[in-house]
């Protein structure tokens, strides 16, 4: 099976409510020239991640009124839709990073805490608290690992994701441009590991004088880019082939091989 996916590079731009990037971006979707079956948007993009003082005003409970403008968005553009992440709050205000994936009815069907919050020359580890459980979702067409961003360089995650079922991770991510090369690197080393497909959705423009690197990316079983954005905004296109990771992972059965 072959599945049609488009990812949203949203650009940041300084200054911009978040209310005014949500309707942009969700425009984007709107805008689709062609039907696809999994469109993703980066981490944190309404917000913006580095806008660490606005977490707490912007925070709110999963299911909450945001993700009932992604929940629609999904259903009106009849797809599966990874809306990226959003800050999470808790009855108890407790804060997390936290992804959410739609079906194309609408329908809450899976949600990831980030579980490696990043701590270097920001406060994410101040102000938020890590997730605890790797989430594998099964949908019409085939076995979705989640991930967000710095979890990218923890390949013990994304051996867990595969040992659960995982043909292909979804990054959503706000990477910096100063760590382009890393991002790249790591995308394809995470496919090449698990014979997975790595669907890496990240943020453009700048976000709290920090300039994110774009460069989203699909990255195949055999850790070759089929598609690549580059640091504009933009809507990315690519296929993913499902019957390419089963058949790899049976003539090349790298992952049976392992000595534990």
């Amino acid at each position: 099976m072959i599945t049609d996916i488009a990812i949203v590079q949203v650009e940041g731009r300084e200054g911009e409510p978040a209310a005014a990037r949500l309707e942009r971006g969700l425009q984007l979707l709107n805008t689709l020239d062609r039907p696809v079956g999994l469109a993703v948007f980066p981490e944190l993009w309404t917000v913006g991640y580095f806008n660490f003082a606005q977490y707490a005003t912007v925070a709110e409970p999963v299911p909450g009124p945001l993700t009932a403008r992604f929940s629609e968005a999904a259903r009106r553009a009849g797809t599966w839709l990874h809306a990226g992440s959003v800050i999470e709050s808790t009855p108890e205000r407790i804060l997390f990073n936290t992804s959410v994936l739609f079906d194309s009815q609408g329908q809450l069907r899976a949600v990831y805490r980030k579980i490696h919050l990043f701590g270097y020359q920001c406060e994410e580890k101040e102000v938020l608290q890590p997730g605890l459980d790797p989430v594998v979702v099964s949908t019409p067409f085939g076995h979705i690992g989640l991930a967000t961003c710095y979890d990218l360089r923890f390949p013990e995650l994304f051996r867990i994701l595969t040992a659960r079922g995982a043909e292909a991770f979804v990054v959503v991510s706000a990477w910096p441009l100063d760590r382009l090369d890393h991002w790249l690197v790591l995308a394809r080393a995470r496919a090449v590991e698990n014979l997975a497909y790595v669907i890496g959705c990240n943020m453009c423009g700048i976000v709290g004088n920090t300039r994110l690197a774009g460069h989203s990316l699909v990255v195949d079983p055999w850790g070759m880019p089929v598609a690549a954005a580059d640091d504009e905004e933009q809507v990315l296109h690519a296929r993913v082939d499902w019957a390419r990771v089963r058949d790899l992972r049976r003539r090349f059965p790298v992952l049976a091989d392992r000595r534990l």
